[in-house]
């Protein structure tokens, strides 16, 4: 007998899923009156539910992953080709896609030399906060051990991630948390914490003084998205970046970029820090990777930072001491290399360059339209409009007009995104996540329900 998940009868489908499937970050009394949305078939940007509807899906599969597109062949068929031939093998040996997957990510990479690989982007920045502590532990006698993180930004769902969340709603109700993480303001122009000119130095200055607060000594590493993701689409201030990694070399501070979302050309170039000129230490990435195509998730160190757990090779106790299961699994790597593969011969990097200035142009034209409208921010296609009562108060928008906003794009058969349930009182951003395969079209037919939405919730 072989599985078929060709069923004709989708309603069986919807209610084996509301009596049995818990869902991410739902409140499934929902549930008891209407059906959960069970979606079918992808092809390109569009997506089938089980009741036939059709969707353009403007934020990636929900949680910004599919950058190549709905229905690769040339994927899921390398996929199938490398699980027959060889399925898994623990991360304490090596597999054919795994090593050529980490030769290729690094020659996308200059300054950086290592891939450990695991499974999510949760468990790929914990695994920098390991060895973090690790290093602190071998090095420094325990001494540089504290990791700071920034206000607004977001690292995953574990115990350890939620400790560096700058979202507190997202944080709420799991603590206590590990002691030794500490927060840096956020870098947000537009809500503006400083009335200076060179703003993006002001902020990068910010973090300088925790450090001096909480003592050089005792910080070992930064965690900061080069784009602030799911806090509201923040793009850095001009300076800012330049004077962070000024700032961590001073005082010896480890830097690491969480790319699980900007990584693989969500911002039209491979990663987001490459954007900025930085030099970091350790970079994860998750989402993008393989475009969802296979669960897999990288923590990308340098020489120098993977060196320092090779110090003293008679001490049993000096490697990293770590496994994922299922970052032996070789589905991952493989998904990835065809990923970065379509990415490279069908000019992906150029075209969300180009189709993240037409969302940008179209946004801002929205914003001169709809005085709801205070923000709109983004680099490549990552963009969002930031949702004000008012104009010169930037009184955020009440959350619910925001999500009325986006309910009624998806009424139009459209799905975009916001922040929601994460900030108290500035869950009031619009958020546009299209594959990198976006084109003009889609991205103006994204728009237009935008417009659409607001001028029906705020009429």
């Amino acid at each position: 007998m072989t599985l078929d998940l060709n069923i004709n009868d989708l309603t069986r489908v919807v209610a084996a899923d509301r009596e049995h499937v818990w869902h991410h970050l739902s409140q499934h009394k929902q549930y008891e009156t209407i059906d959960p949305r069970v979606f079918v078939e992808g092809k390109g940007m569009k997506l089938w539910d089980a009741t036939g509807r059709e969707f353009l899906d403007a934020v990636s599969g929900g949680v910004w992953t599919v950058n190549v597109g709905y229905g690769r062949e040339s994927i899921a068929n390398a996929v199938r080709d490398q699980l027959i031939k060889l399925n898994y093998y623990a991360g304490a040996a090596g597999t054919v896609p795994g090593a050529l997957f980490a030769q290729r990510l690094i020659e996308k990479m200059p300054g950086m030399s290592r891939v450990y690989y695991s499974n999510s982007g949760s468990e790929a920045n914990e695994k920098v906060y390991k060895m973090v502590r690790q290093i602190s532990a071998r090095h420094y006698g325990g001494a540089k051990q504290k990791i700071l993180y920034r206000d607004r930004d977001y690292h995953g769902t574990t115990l350890g991630t939620l400790a560096t969340s700058g979202q507190g709603q997202r944080a709420a109700q799991y603590g206590p948390y590990p002691d030794g993480f500490v927060m840096v303001p956020h870098c947000l122009e537009y809500r503006a914490q400083w009335n200076v000119e060179n703003y993006g130095e002001r902020a990068a200055d910010a973090i300088e003084e925790v450090i001096l607060r909480e003592g050089p000594d005792t910080v070992g590493a930064i965690v900061l998205e080069p784009v602030t993701a799911g806090g509201g689409v923040i793009t850095p201030p001009e300076g800012y970046w330049q004077r962070v990694q000024e700032i961590c070399r001073k005082y010896n501070i480890l830097l690491h970029i969480d790319e699980v979302v900007c990584g693989l050309g969500r911002t039209g170039t491979w990663f987001g820090y490459q954007q900025y000129g930085i030099e970091p230490d350790f970079v994860t990435m998750a989402k993008g990777v393989a475009s969802g195509y296979a669960a897999i998730s990288c923590t990308v160190t340098t020489e120098r930072v993977f060196d320092m757990f090779k110090d003293a090779p008679e001490d049993g106790m000096s490697y990293f001491r770590d496994i994922s299961t299922f970052g032996g699994c070789t589905a991952g790597p493989v998904a990835a290399l065809e990923n970065m593969r379509i990415i490279e011969d069908e000019n992906l990097l150029e075209n969300c360059t180009r189709m993240g200035e037409r969302v940008m142009a179209n946004l801002n034209a929205l914003m001169e339209k709809h005085s709801v409208i205070g923000d709109v921010r983004g680099k490549g296609l990552f963009c969002g409009a930031e949702l004000v009562a008012d104009r010169k108060t930037k009184e955020p928008m009440d959350e619910k007009k925001v999500q009325a906003v986006v309910a009624d794009c998806l009424a139009q058969g459209v799905i975009i995104g916001a922040t929601n349930r994460s900030m108290e009182g500035l869950n009031n951003t619009l958020t546009l996540s299209p594959a990198l395969i976006a084109t003009a079209d889609d991205i103006d037919r994204i728009t237009d329900a935008m417009d659409g939405a607001l001028t029906r919730v705020f009429s």
